[in-house]
């Protein structure tokens, strides 16, 4: 791996990412239960999944988890891609707050909005990393492409 990958000041959003995935697990008996708040929990969270799934097989070997691109990997702007620029991180806020909805633990909902908000910070981050990477061709991907769901551009 590039040494400026691994090493980037950024990456700790990756850290924070991971270890606010991993409190999602947190045990504890849920607050509700009812019928159709496990079937949206479901939709939500196969949703999401699927989402995560389209991102990565579009990204194939070129996937890396730090904010900077794999050197010399090309810029993916086709399938999922068409339609958002971070499906990934996308799907992870969908699937978890599926997750969070079906645990139903008012805990897990402070952890959820925690990872949406590094998740957005970290798409932000990302998007001026591949900037620097593809220039005006990622500037004219970003002018035609949400960065989630909205905020087409660079901001």
């Amino acid at each position: 791996m590039d040494a400026r990958v691994r090493w980037d000041r950024a990456n700790w959003l990756v850290w924070a990412q991971l270890g606010l995935i991993v409190l999602l697990l947190l045990p504890g008996e849920p607050l509700w239960s009812a019928t159709w708040i496990t079937a949206l929990a479901a939709v939500l969270i196969v949703a999401g999944l699927a989402l995560v799934g389209a991102g990565f097989a579009v990204l194939g070997r070129d996937l890396v988890v730090w904010v900077a691109p794999k050197p010399d990997a090309p810029l993916r702007t086709g399938g999922i891609y068409r339609l958002t620029r971070n499906p990934i991180y996308l799907g992870l806020m969908i699937a978890a707050g599926g997750w969070v909805l079906w645990r139903a633990r008012i805990e897990l909902v402070v952890v959820w909005l925690l990872l949406c908000v590094v998740l957005v910070i970290k798409a932000h981050v990302e998007q001026h990393r591949l900037l620097d990477a593809f220039g005006d061709d990622y500037r004219a991907y970003a002018d035609r492409t949400p960065l989630m769901l909205f905020a087409r551009g660079i901001r």
